[in-house]
């Protein structure tokens, strides 16, 4: 098997921003998987510099990982991802990706989706919210919940100097939505301890990572004290995570980006179940070729946070999609996903 990539840029319809930063433009590199019959899968890296990739480390890895899948058996899945991972410990965006095209590879050999090829039900996805990045006045807030009208669950970014009345806004202009937010690591316990209760009384339903990755301690400290569920994201990369974070939050949030691959979530998963963990799915800011890797998992999920594509203003595919914010996978074969 051959492994070739193309670096895209991505524009989103208004920056980005979270508690770390933000920007306009994303740069995700495309992955293409050929086997010797010619028969090709594709699969999108969507790096983060939080966890110390870009587009450029996600070319540079290239060579060591098609080293992995030369004169392999694509059908190995299992082997191929753990191999990759051997050959390089990091760069989960860019083993992901590579996953994801080994899967997709898999399922069109086969003639059937992804998800069949799992046996899971597309109807038992729960539905996935849509993002509220933060906005840099009150005017622009509003203007985005406006915007996001036709989406019955909205995350809302927090980790700002307005914290409280960005909550409070959307709130008061959506009375009947389900509403969660997401501090990405940006709170001290203190200050997460005085949103709580605000957020309880405002309906807010979870609260994704209020503390640094690091601080578990932390974490099961403040979830002692709340009455809100805690989910870890920047806390918890892969399966092996899972239990020291058992009772220090309520569940997780998988991200392909951060664990590596689809084998690998499915790991996630599986070890979350046994430590009665609730799981979430999330992404980056990504192209429909990435949102539609990540949904084949939804059936299994009780959280959905798969919109990055819909931040996107050209998207270059047509895949999944999240009208209404219901969760429809293609129903081709492998991902699916076609070119625009």
């Amino acid at each position: 098997m051959k492994l070739s990539h193309e670096i895209v840029v991505l524009r989103t319809k208004h920056p980005f921003i979270i508690a770390r930063g933000g920007s306009s433009e994303y740069r995700v590199v495309r992955v293409t998987v050929t086997a010797d019959d010619g028969a090709t899968g594709w699969g999108e890296a969507a790096p983060s510099r939080h966890y110390g990739e870009t587009a450029d480390t996600v070319s540079s890895v290239m060579p060591v990982l098609a080293a992995v899948l030369d004169g392999a058996d694509g059908w190995s899945l299992e082997a191929l991802e753990q191999g990759m991972a051997k050959a390089i410990g990091f760069n989960a965006s860019a083993r992901a990706a590579v996953s994801a095209a080994l899967h997709d590879l898999t399922g069109k050999r086969l003639g059937v989706p992804l998800h069949r090829m799992w046996g899971l039900d597309p109807a038992a996805s729960p539905p996935t919210s849509f993002t509220l990045a933060i906005a840099p006045d009150e005017a622009t807030l509003r203007e985005r919940v406006r915007e996001a009208a036709s989406y019955p669950v909205l995350k809302i970014k927090l980790g700002s100097s307005w914290d409280e009345r960005i909550v409070r806004i959307v709130r008061e202009m959506e009375p009947g939505k389900v509403l969660r937010v997401d501090a990405n690591a940006a709170w001290t316990p203190k200050h997460a301890l005085r949103m709580m209760p605000i957020l309880a009384e405002l309906g807010v339903e979870f609260v994704e990572q209020p503390l640094p990755g690091h601080d578990v301690e932390g974490l099961r400290f403040v979830r002692e004290r709340s009455s809100l569920p805690i989910i870890a994201d920047e806390s918890c990369l892969v399966s092996t995570d899972i239990p020291r974070l058992a009772g220090a939050v309520d569940g997780i949030n998988i991200k392909l980006a951060k664990c590596g691959g689809l084998r690998e979530a499915l790991r996630m998963i599986a070890t979350a179940r046994a430590h009665d963990m609730s799981v979430m799915c999330g992404c980056m800011v990504e192209s429909s070729l990435g949102i539609t890797a990540a949904a084949q998992l939804a059936p299994l999920l009780d959280y959905a946070d798969l919109d990055g594509a819909e931040l996107v203003e050209n998207d270059p595919y047509v895949g999944a999609t999240i009208e209404g914010g219901v969760i429809s996978l293609p129903a081709g074969a492998g991902l699916g996903v076609e070119l625009r």
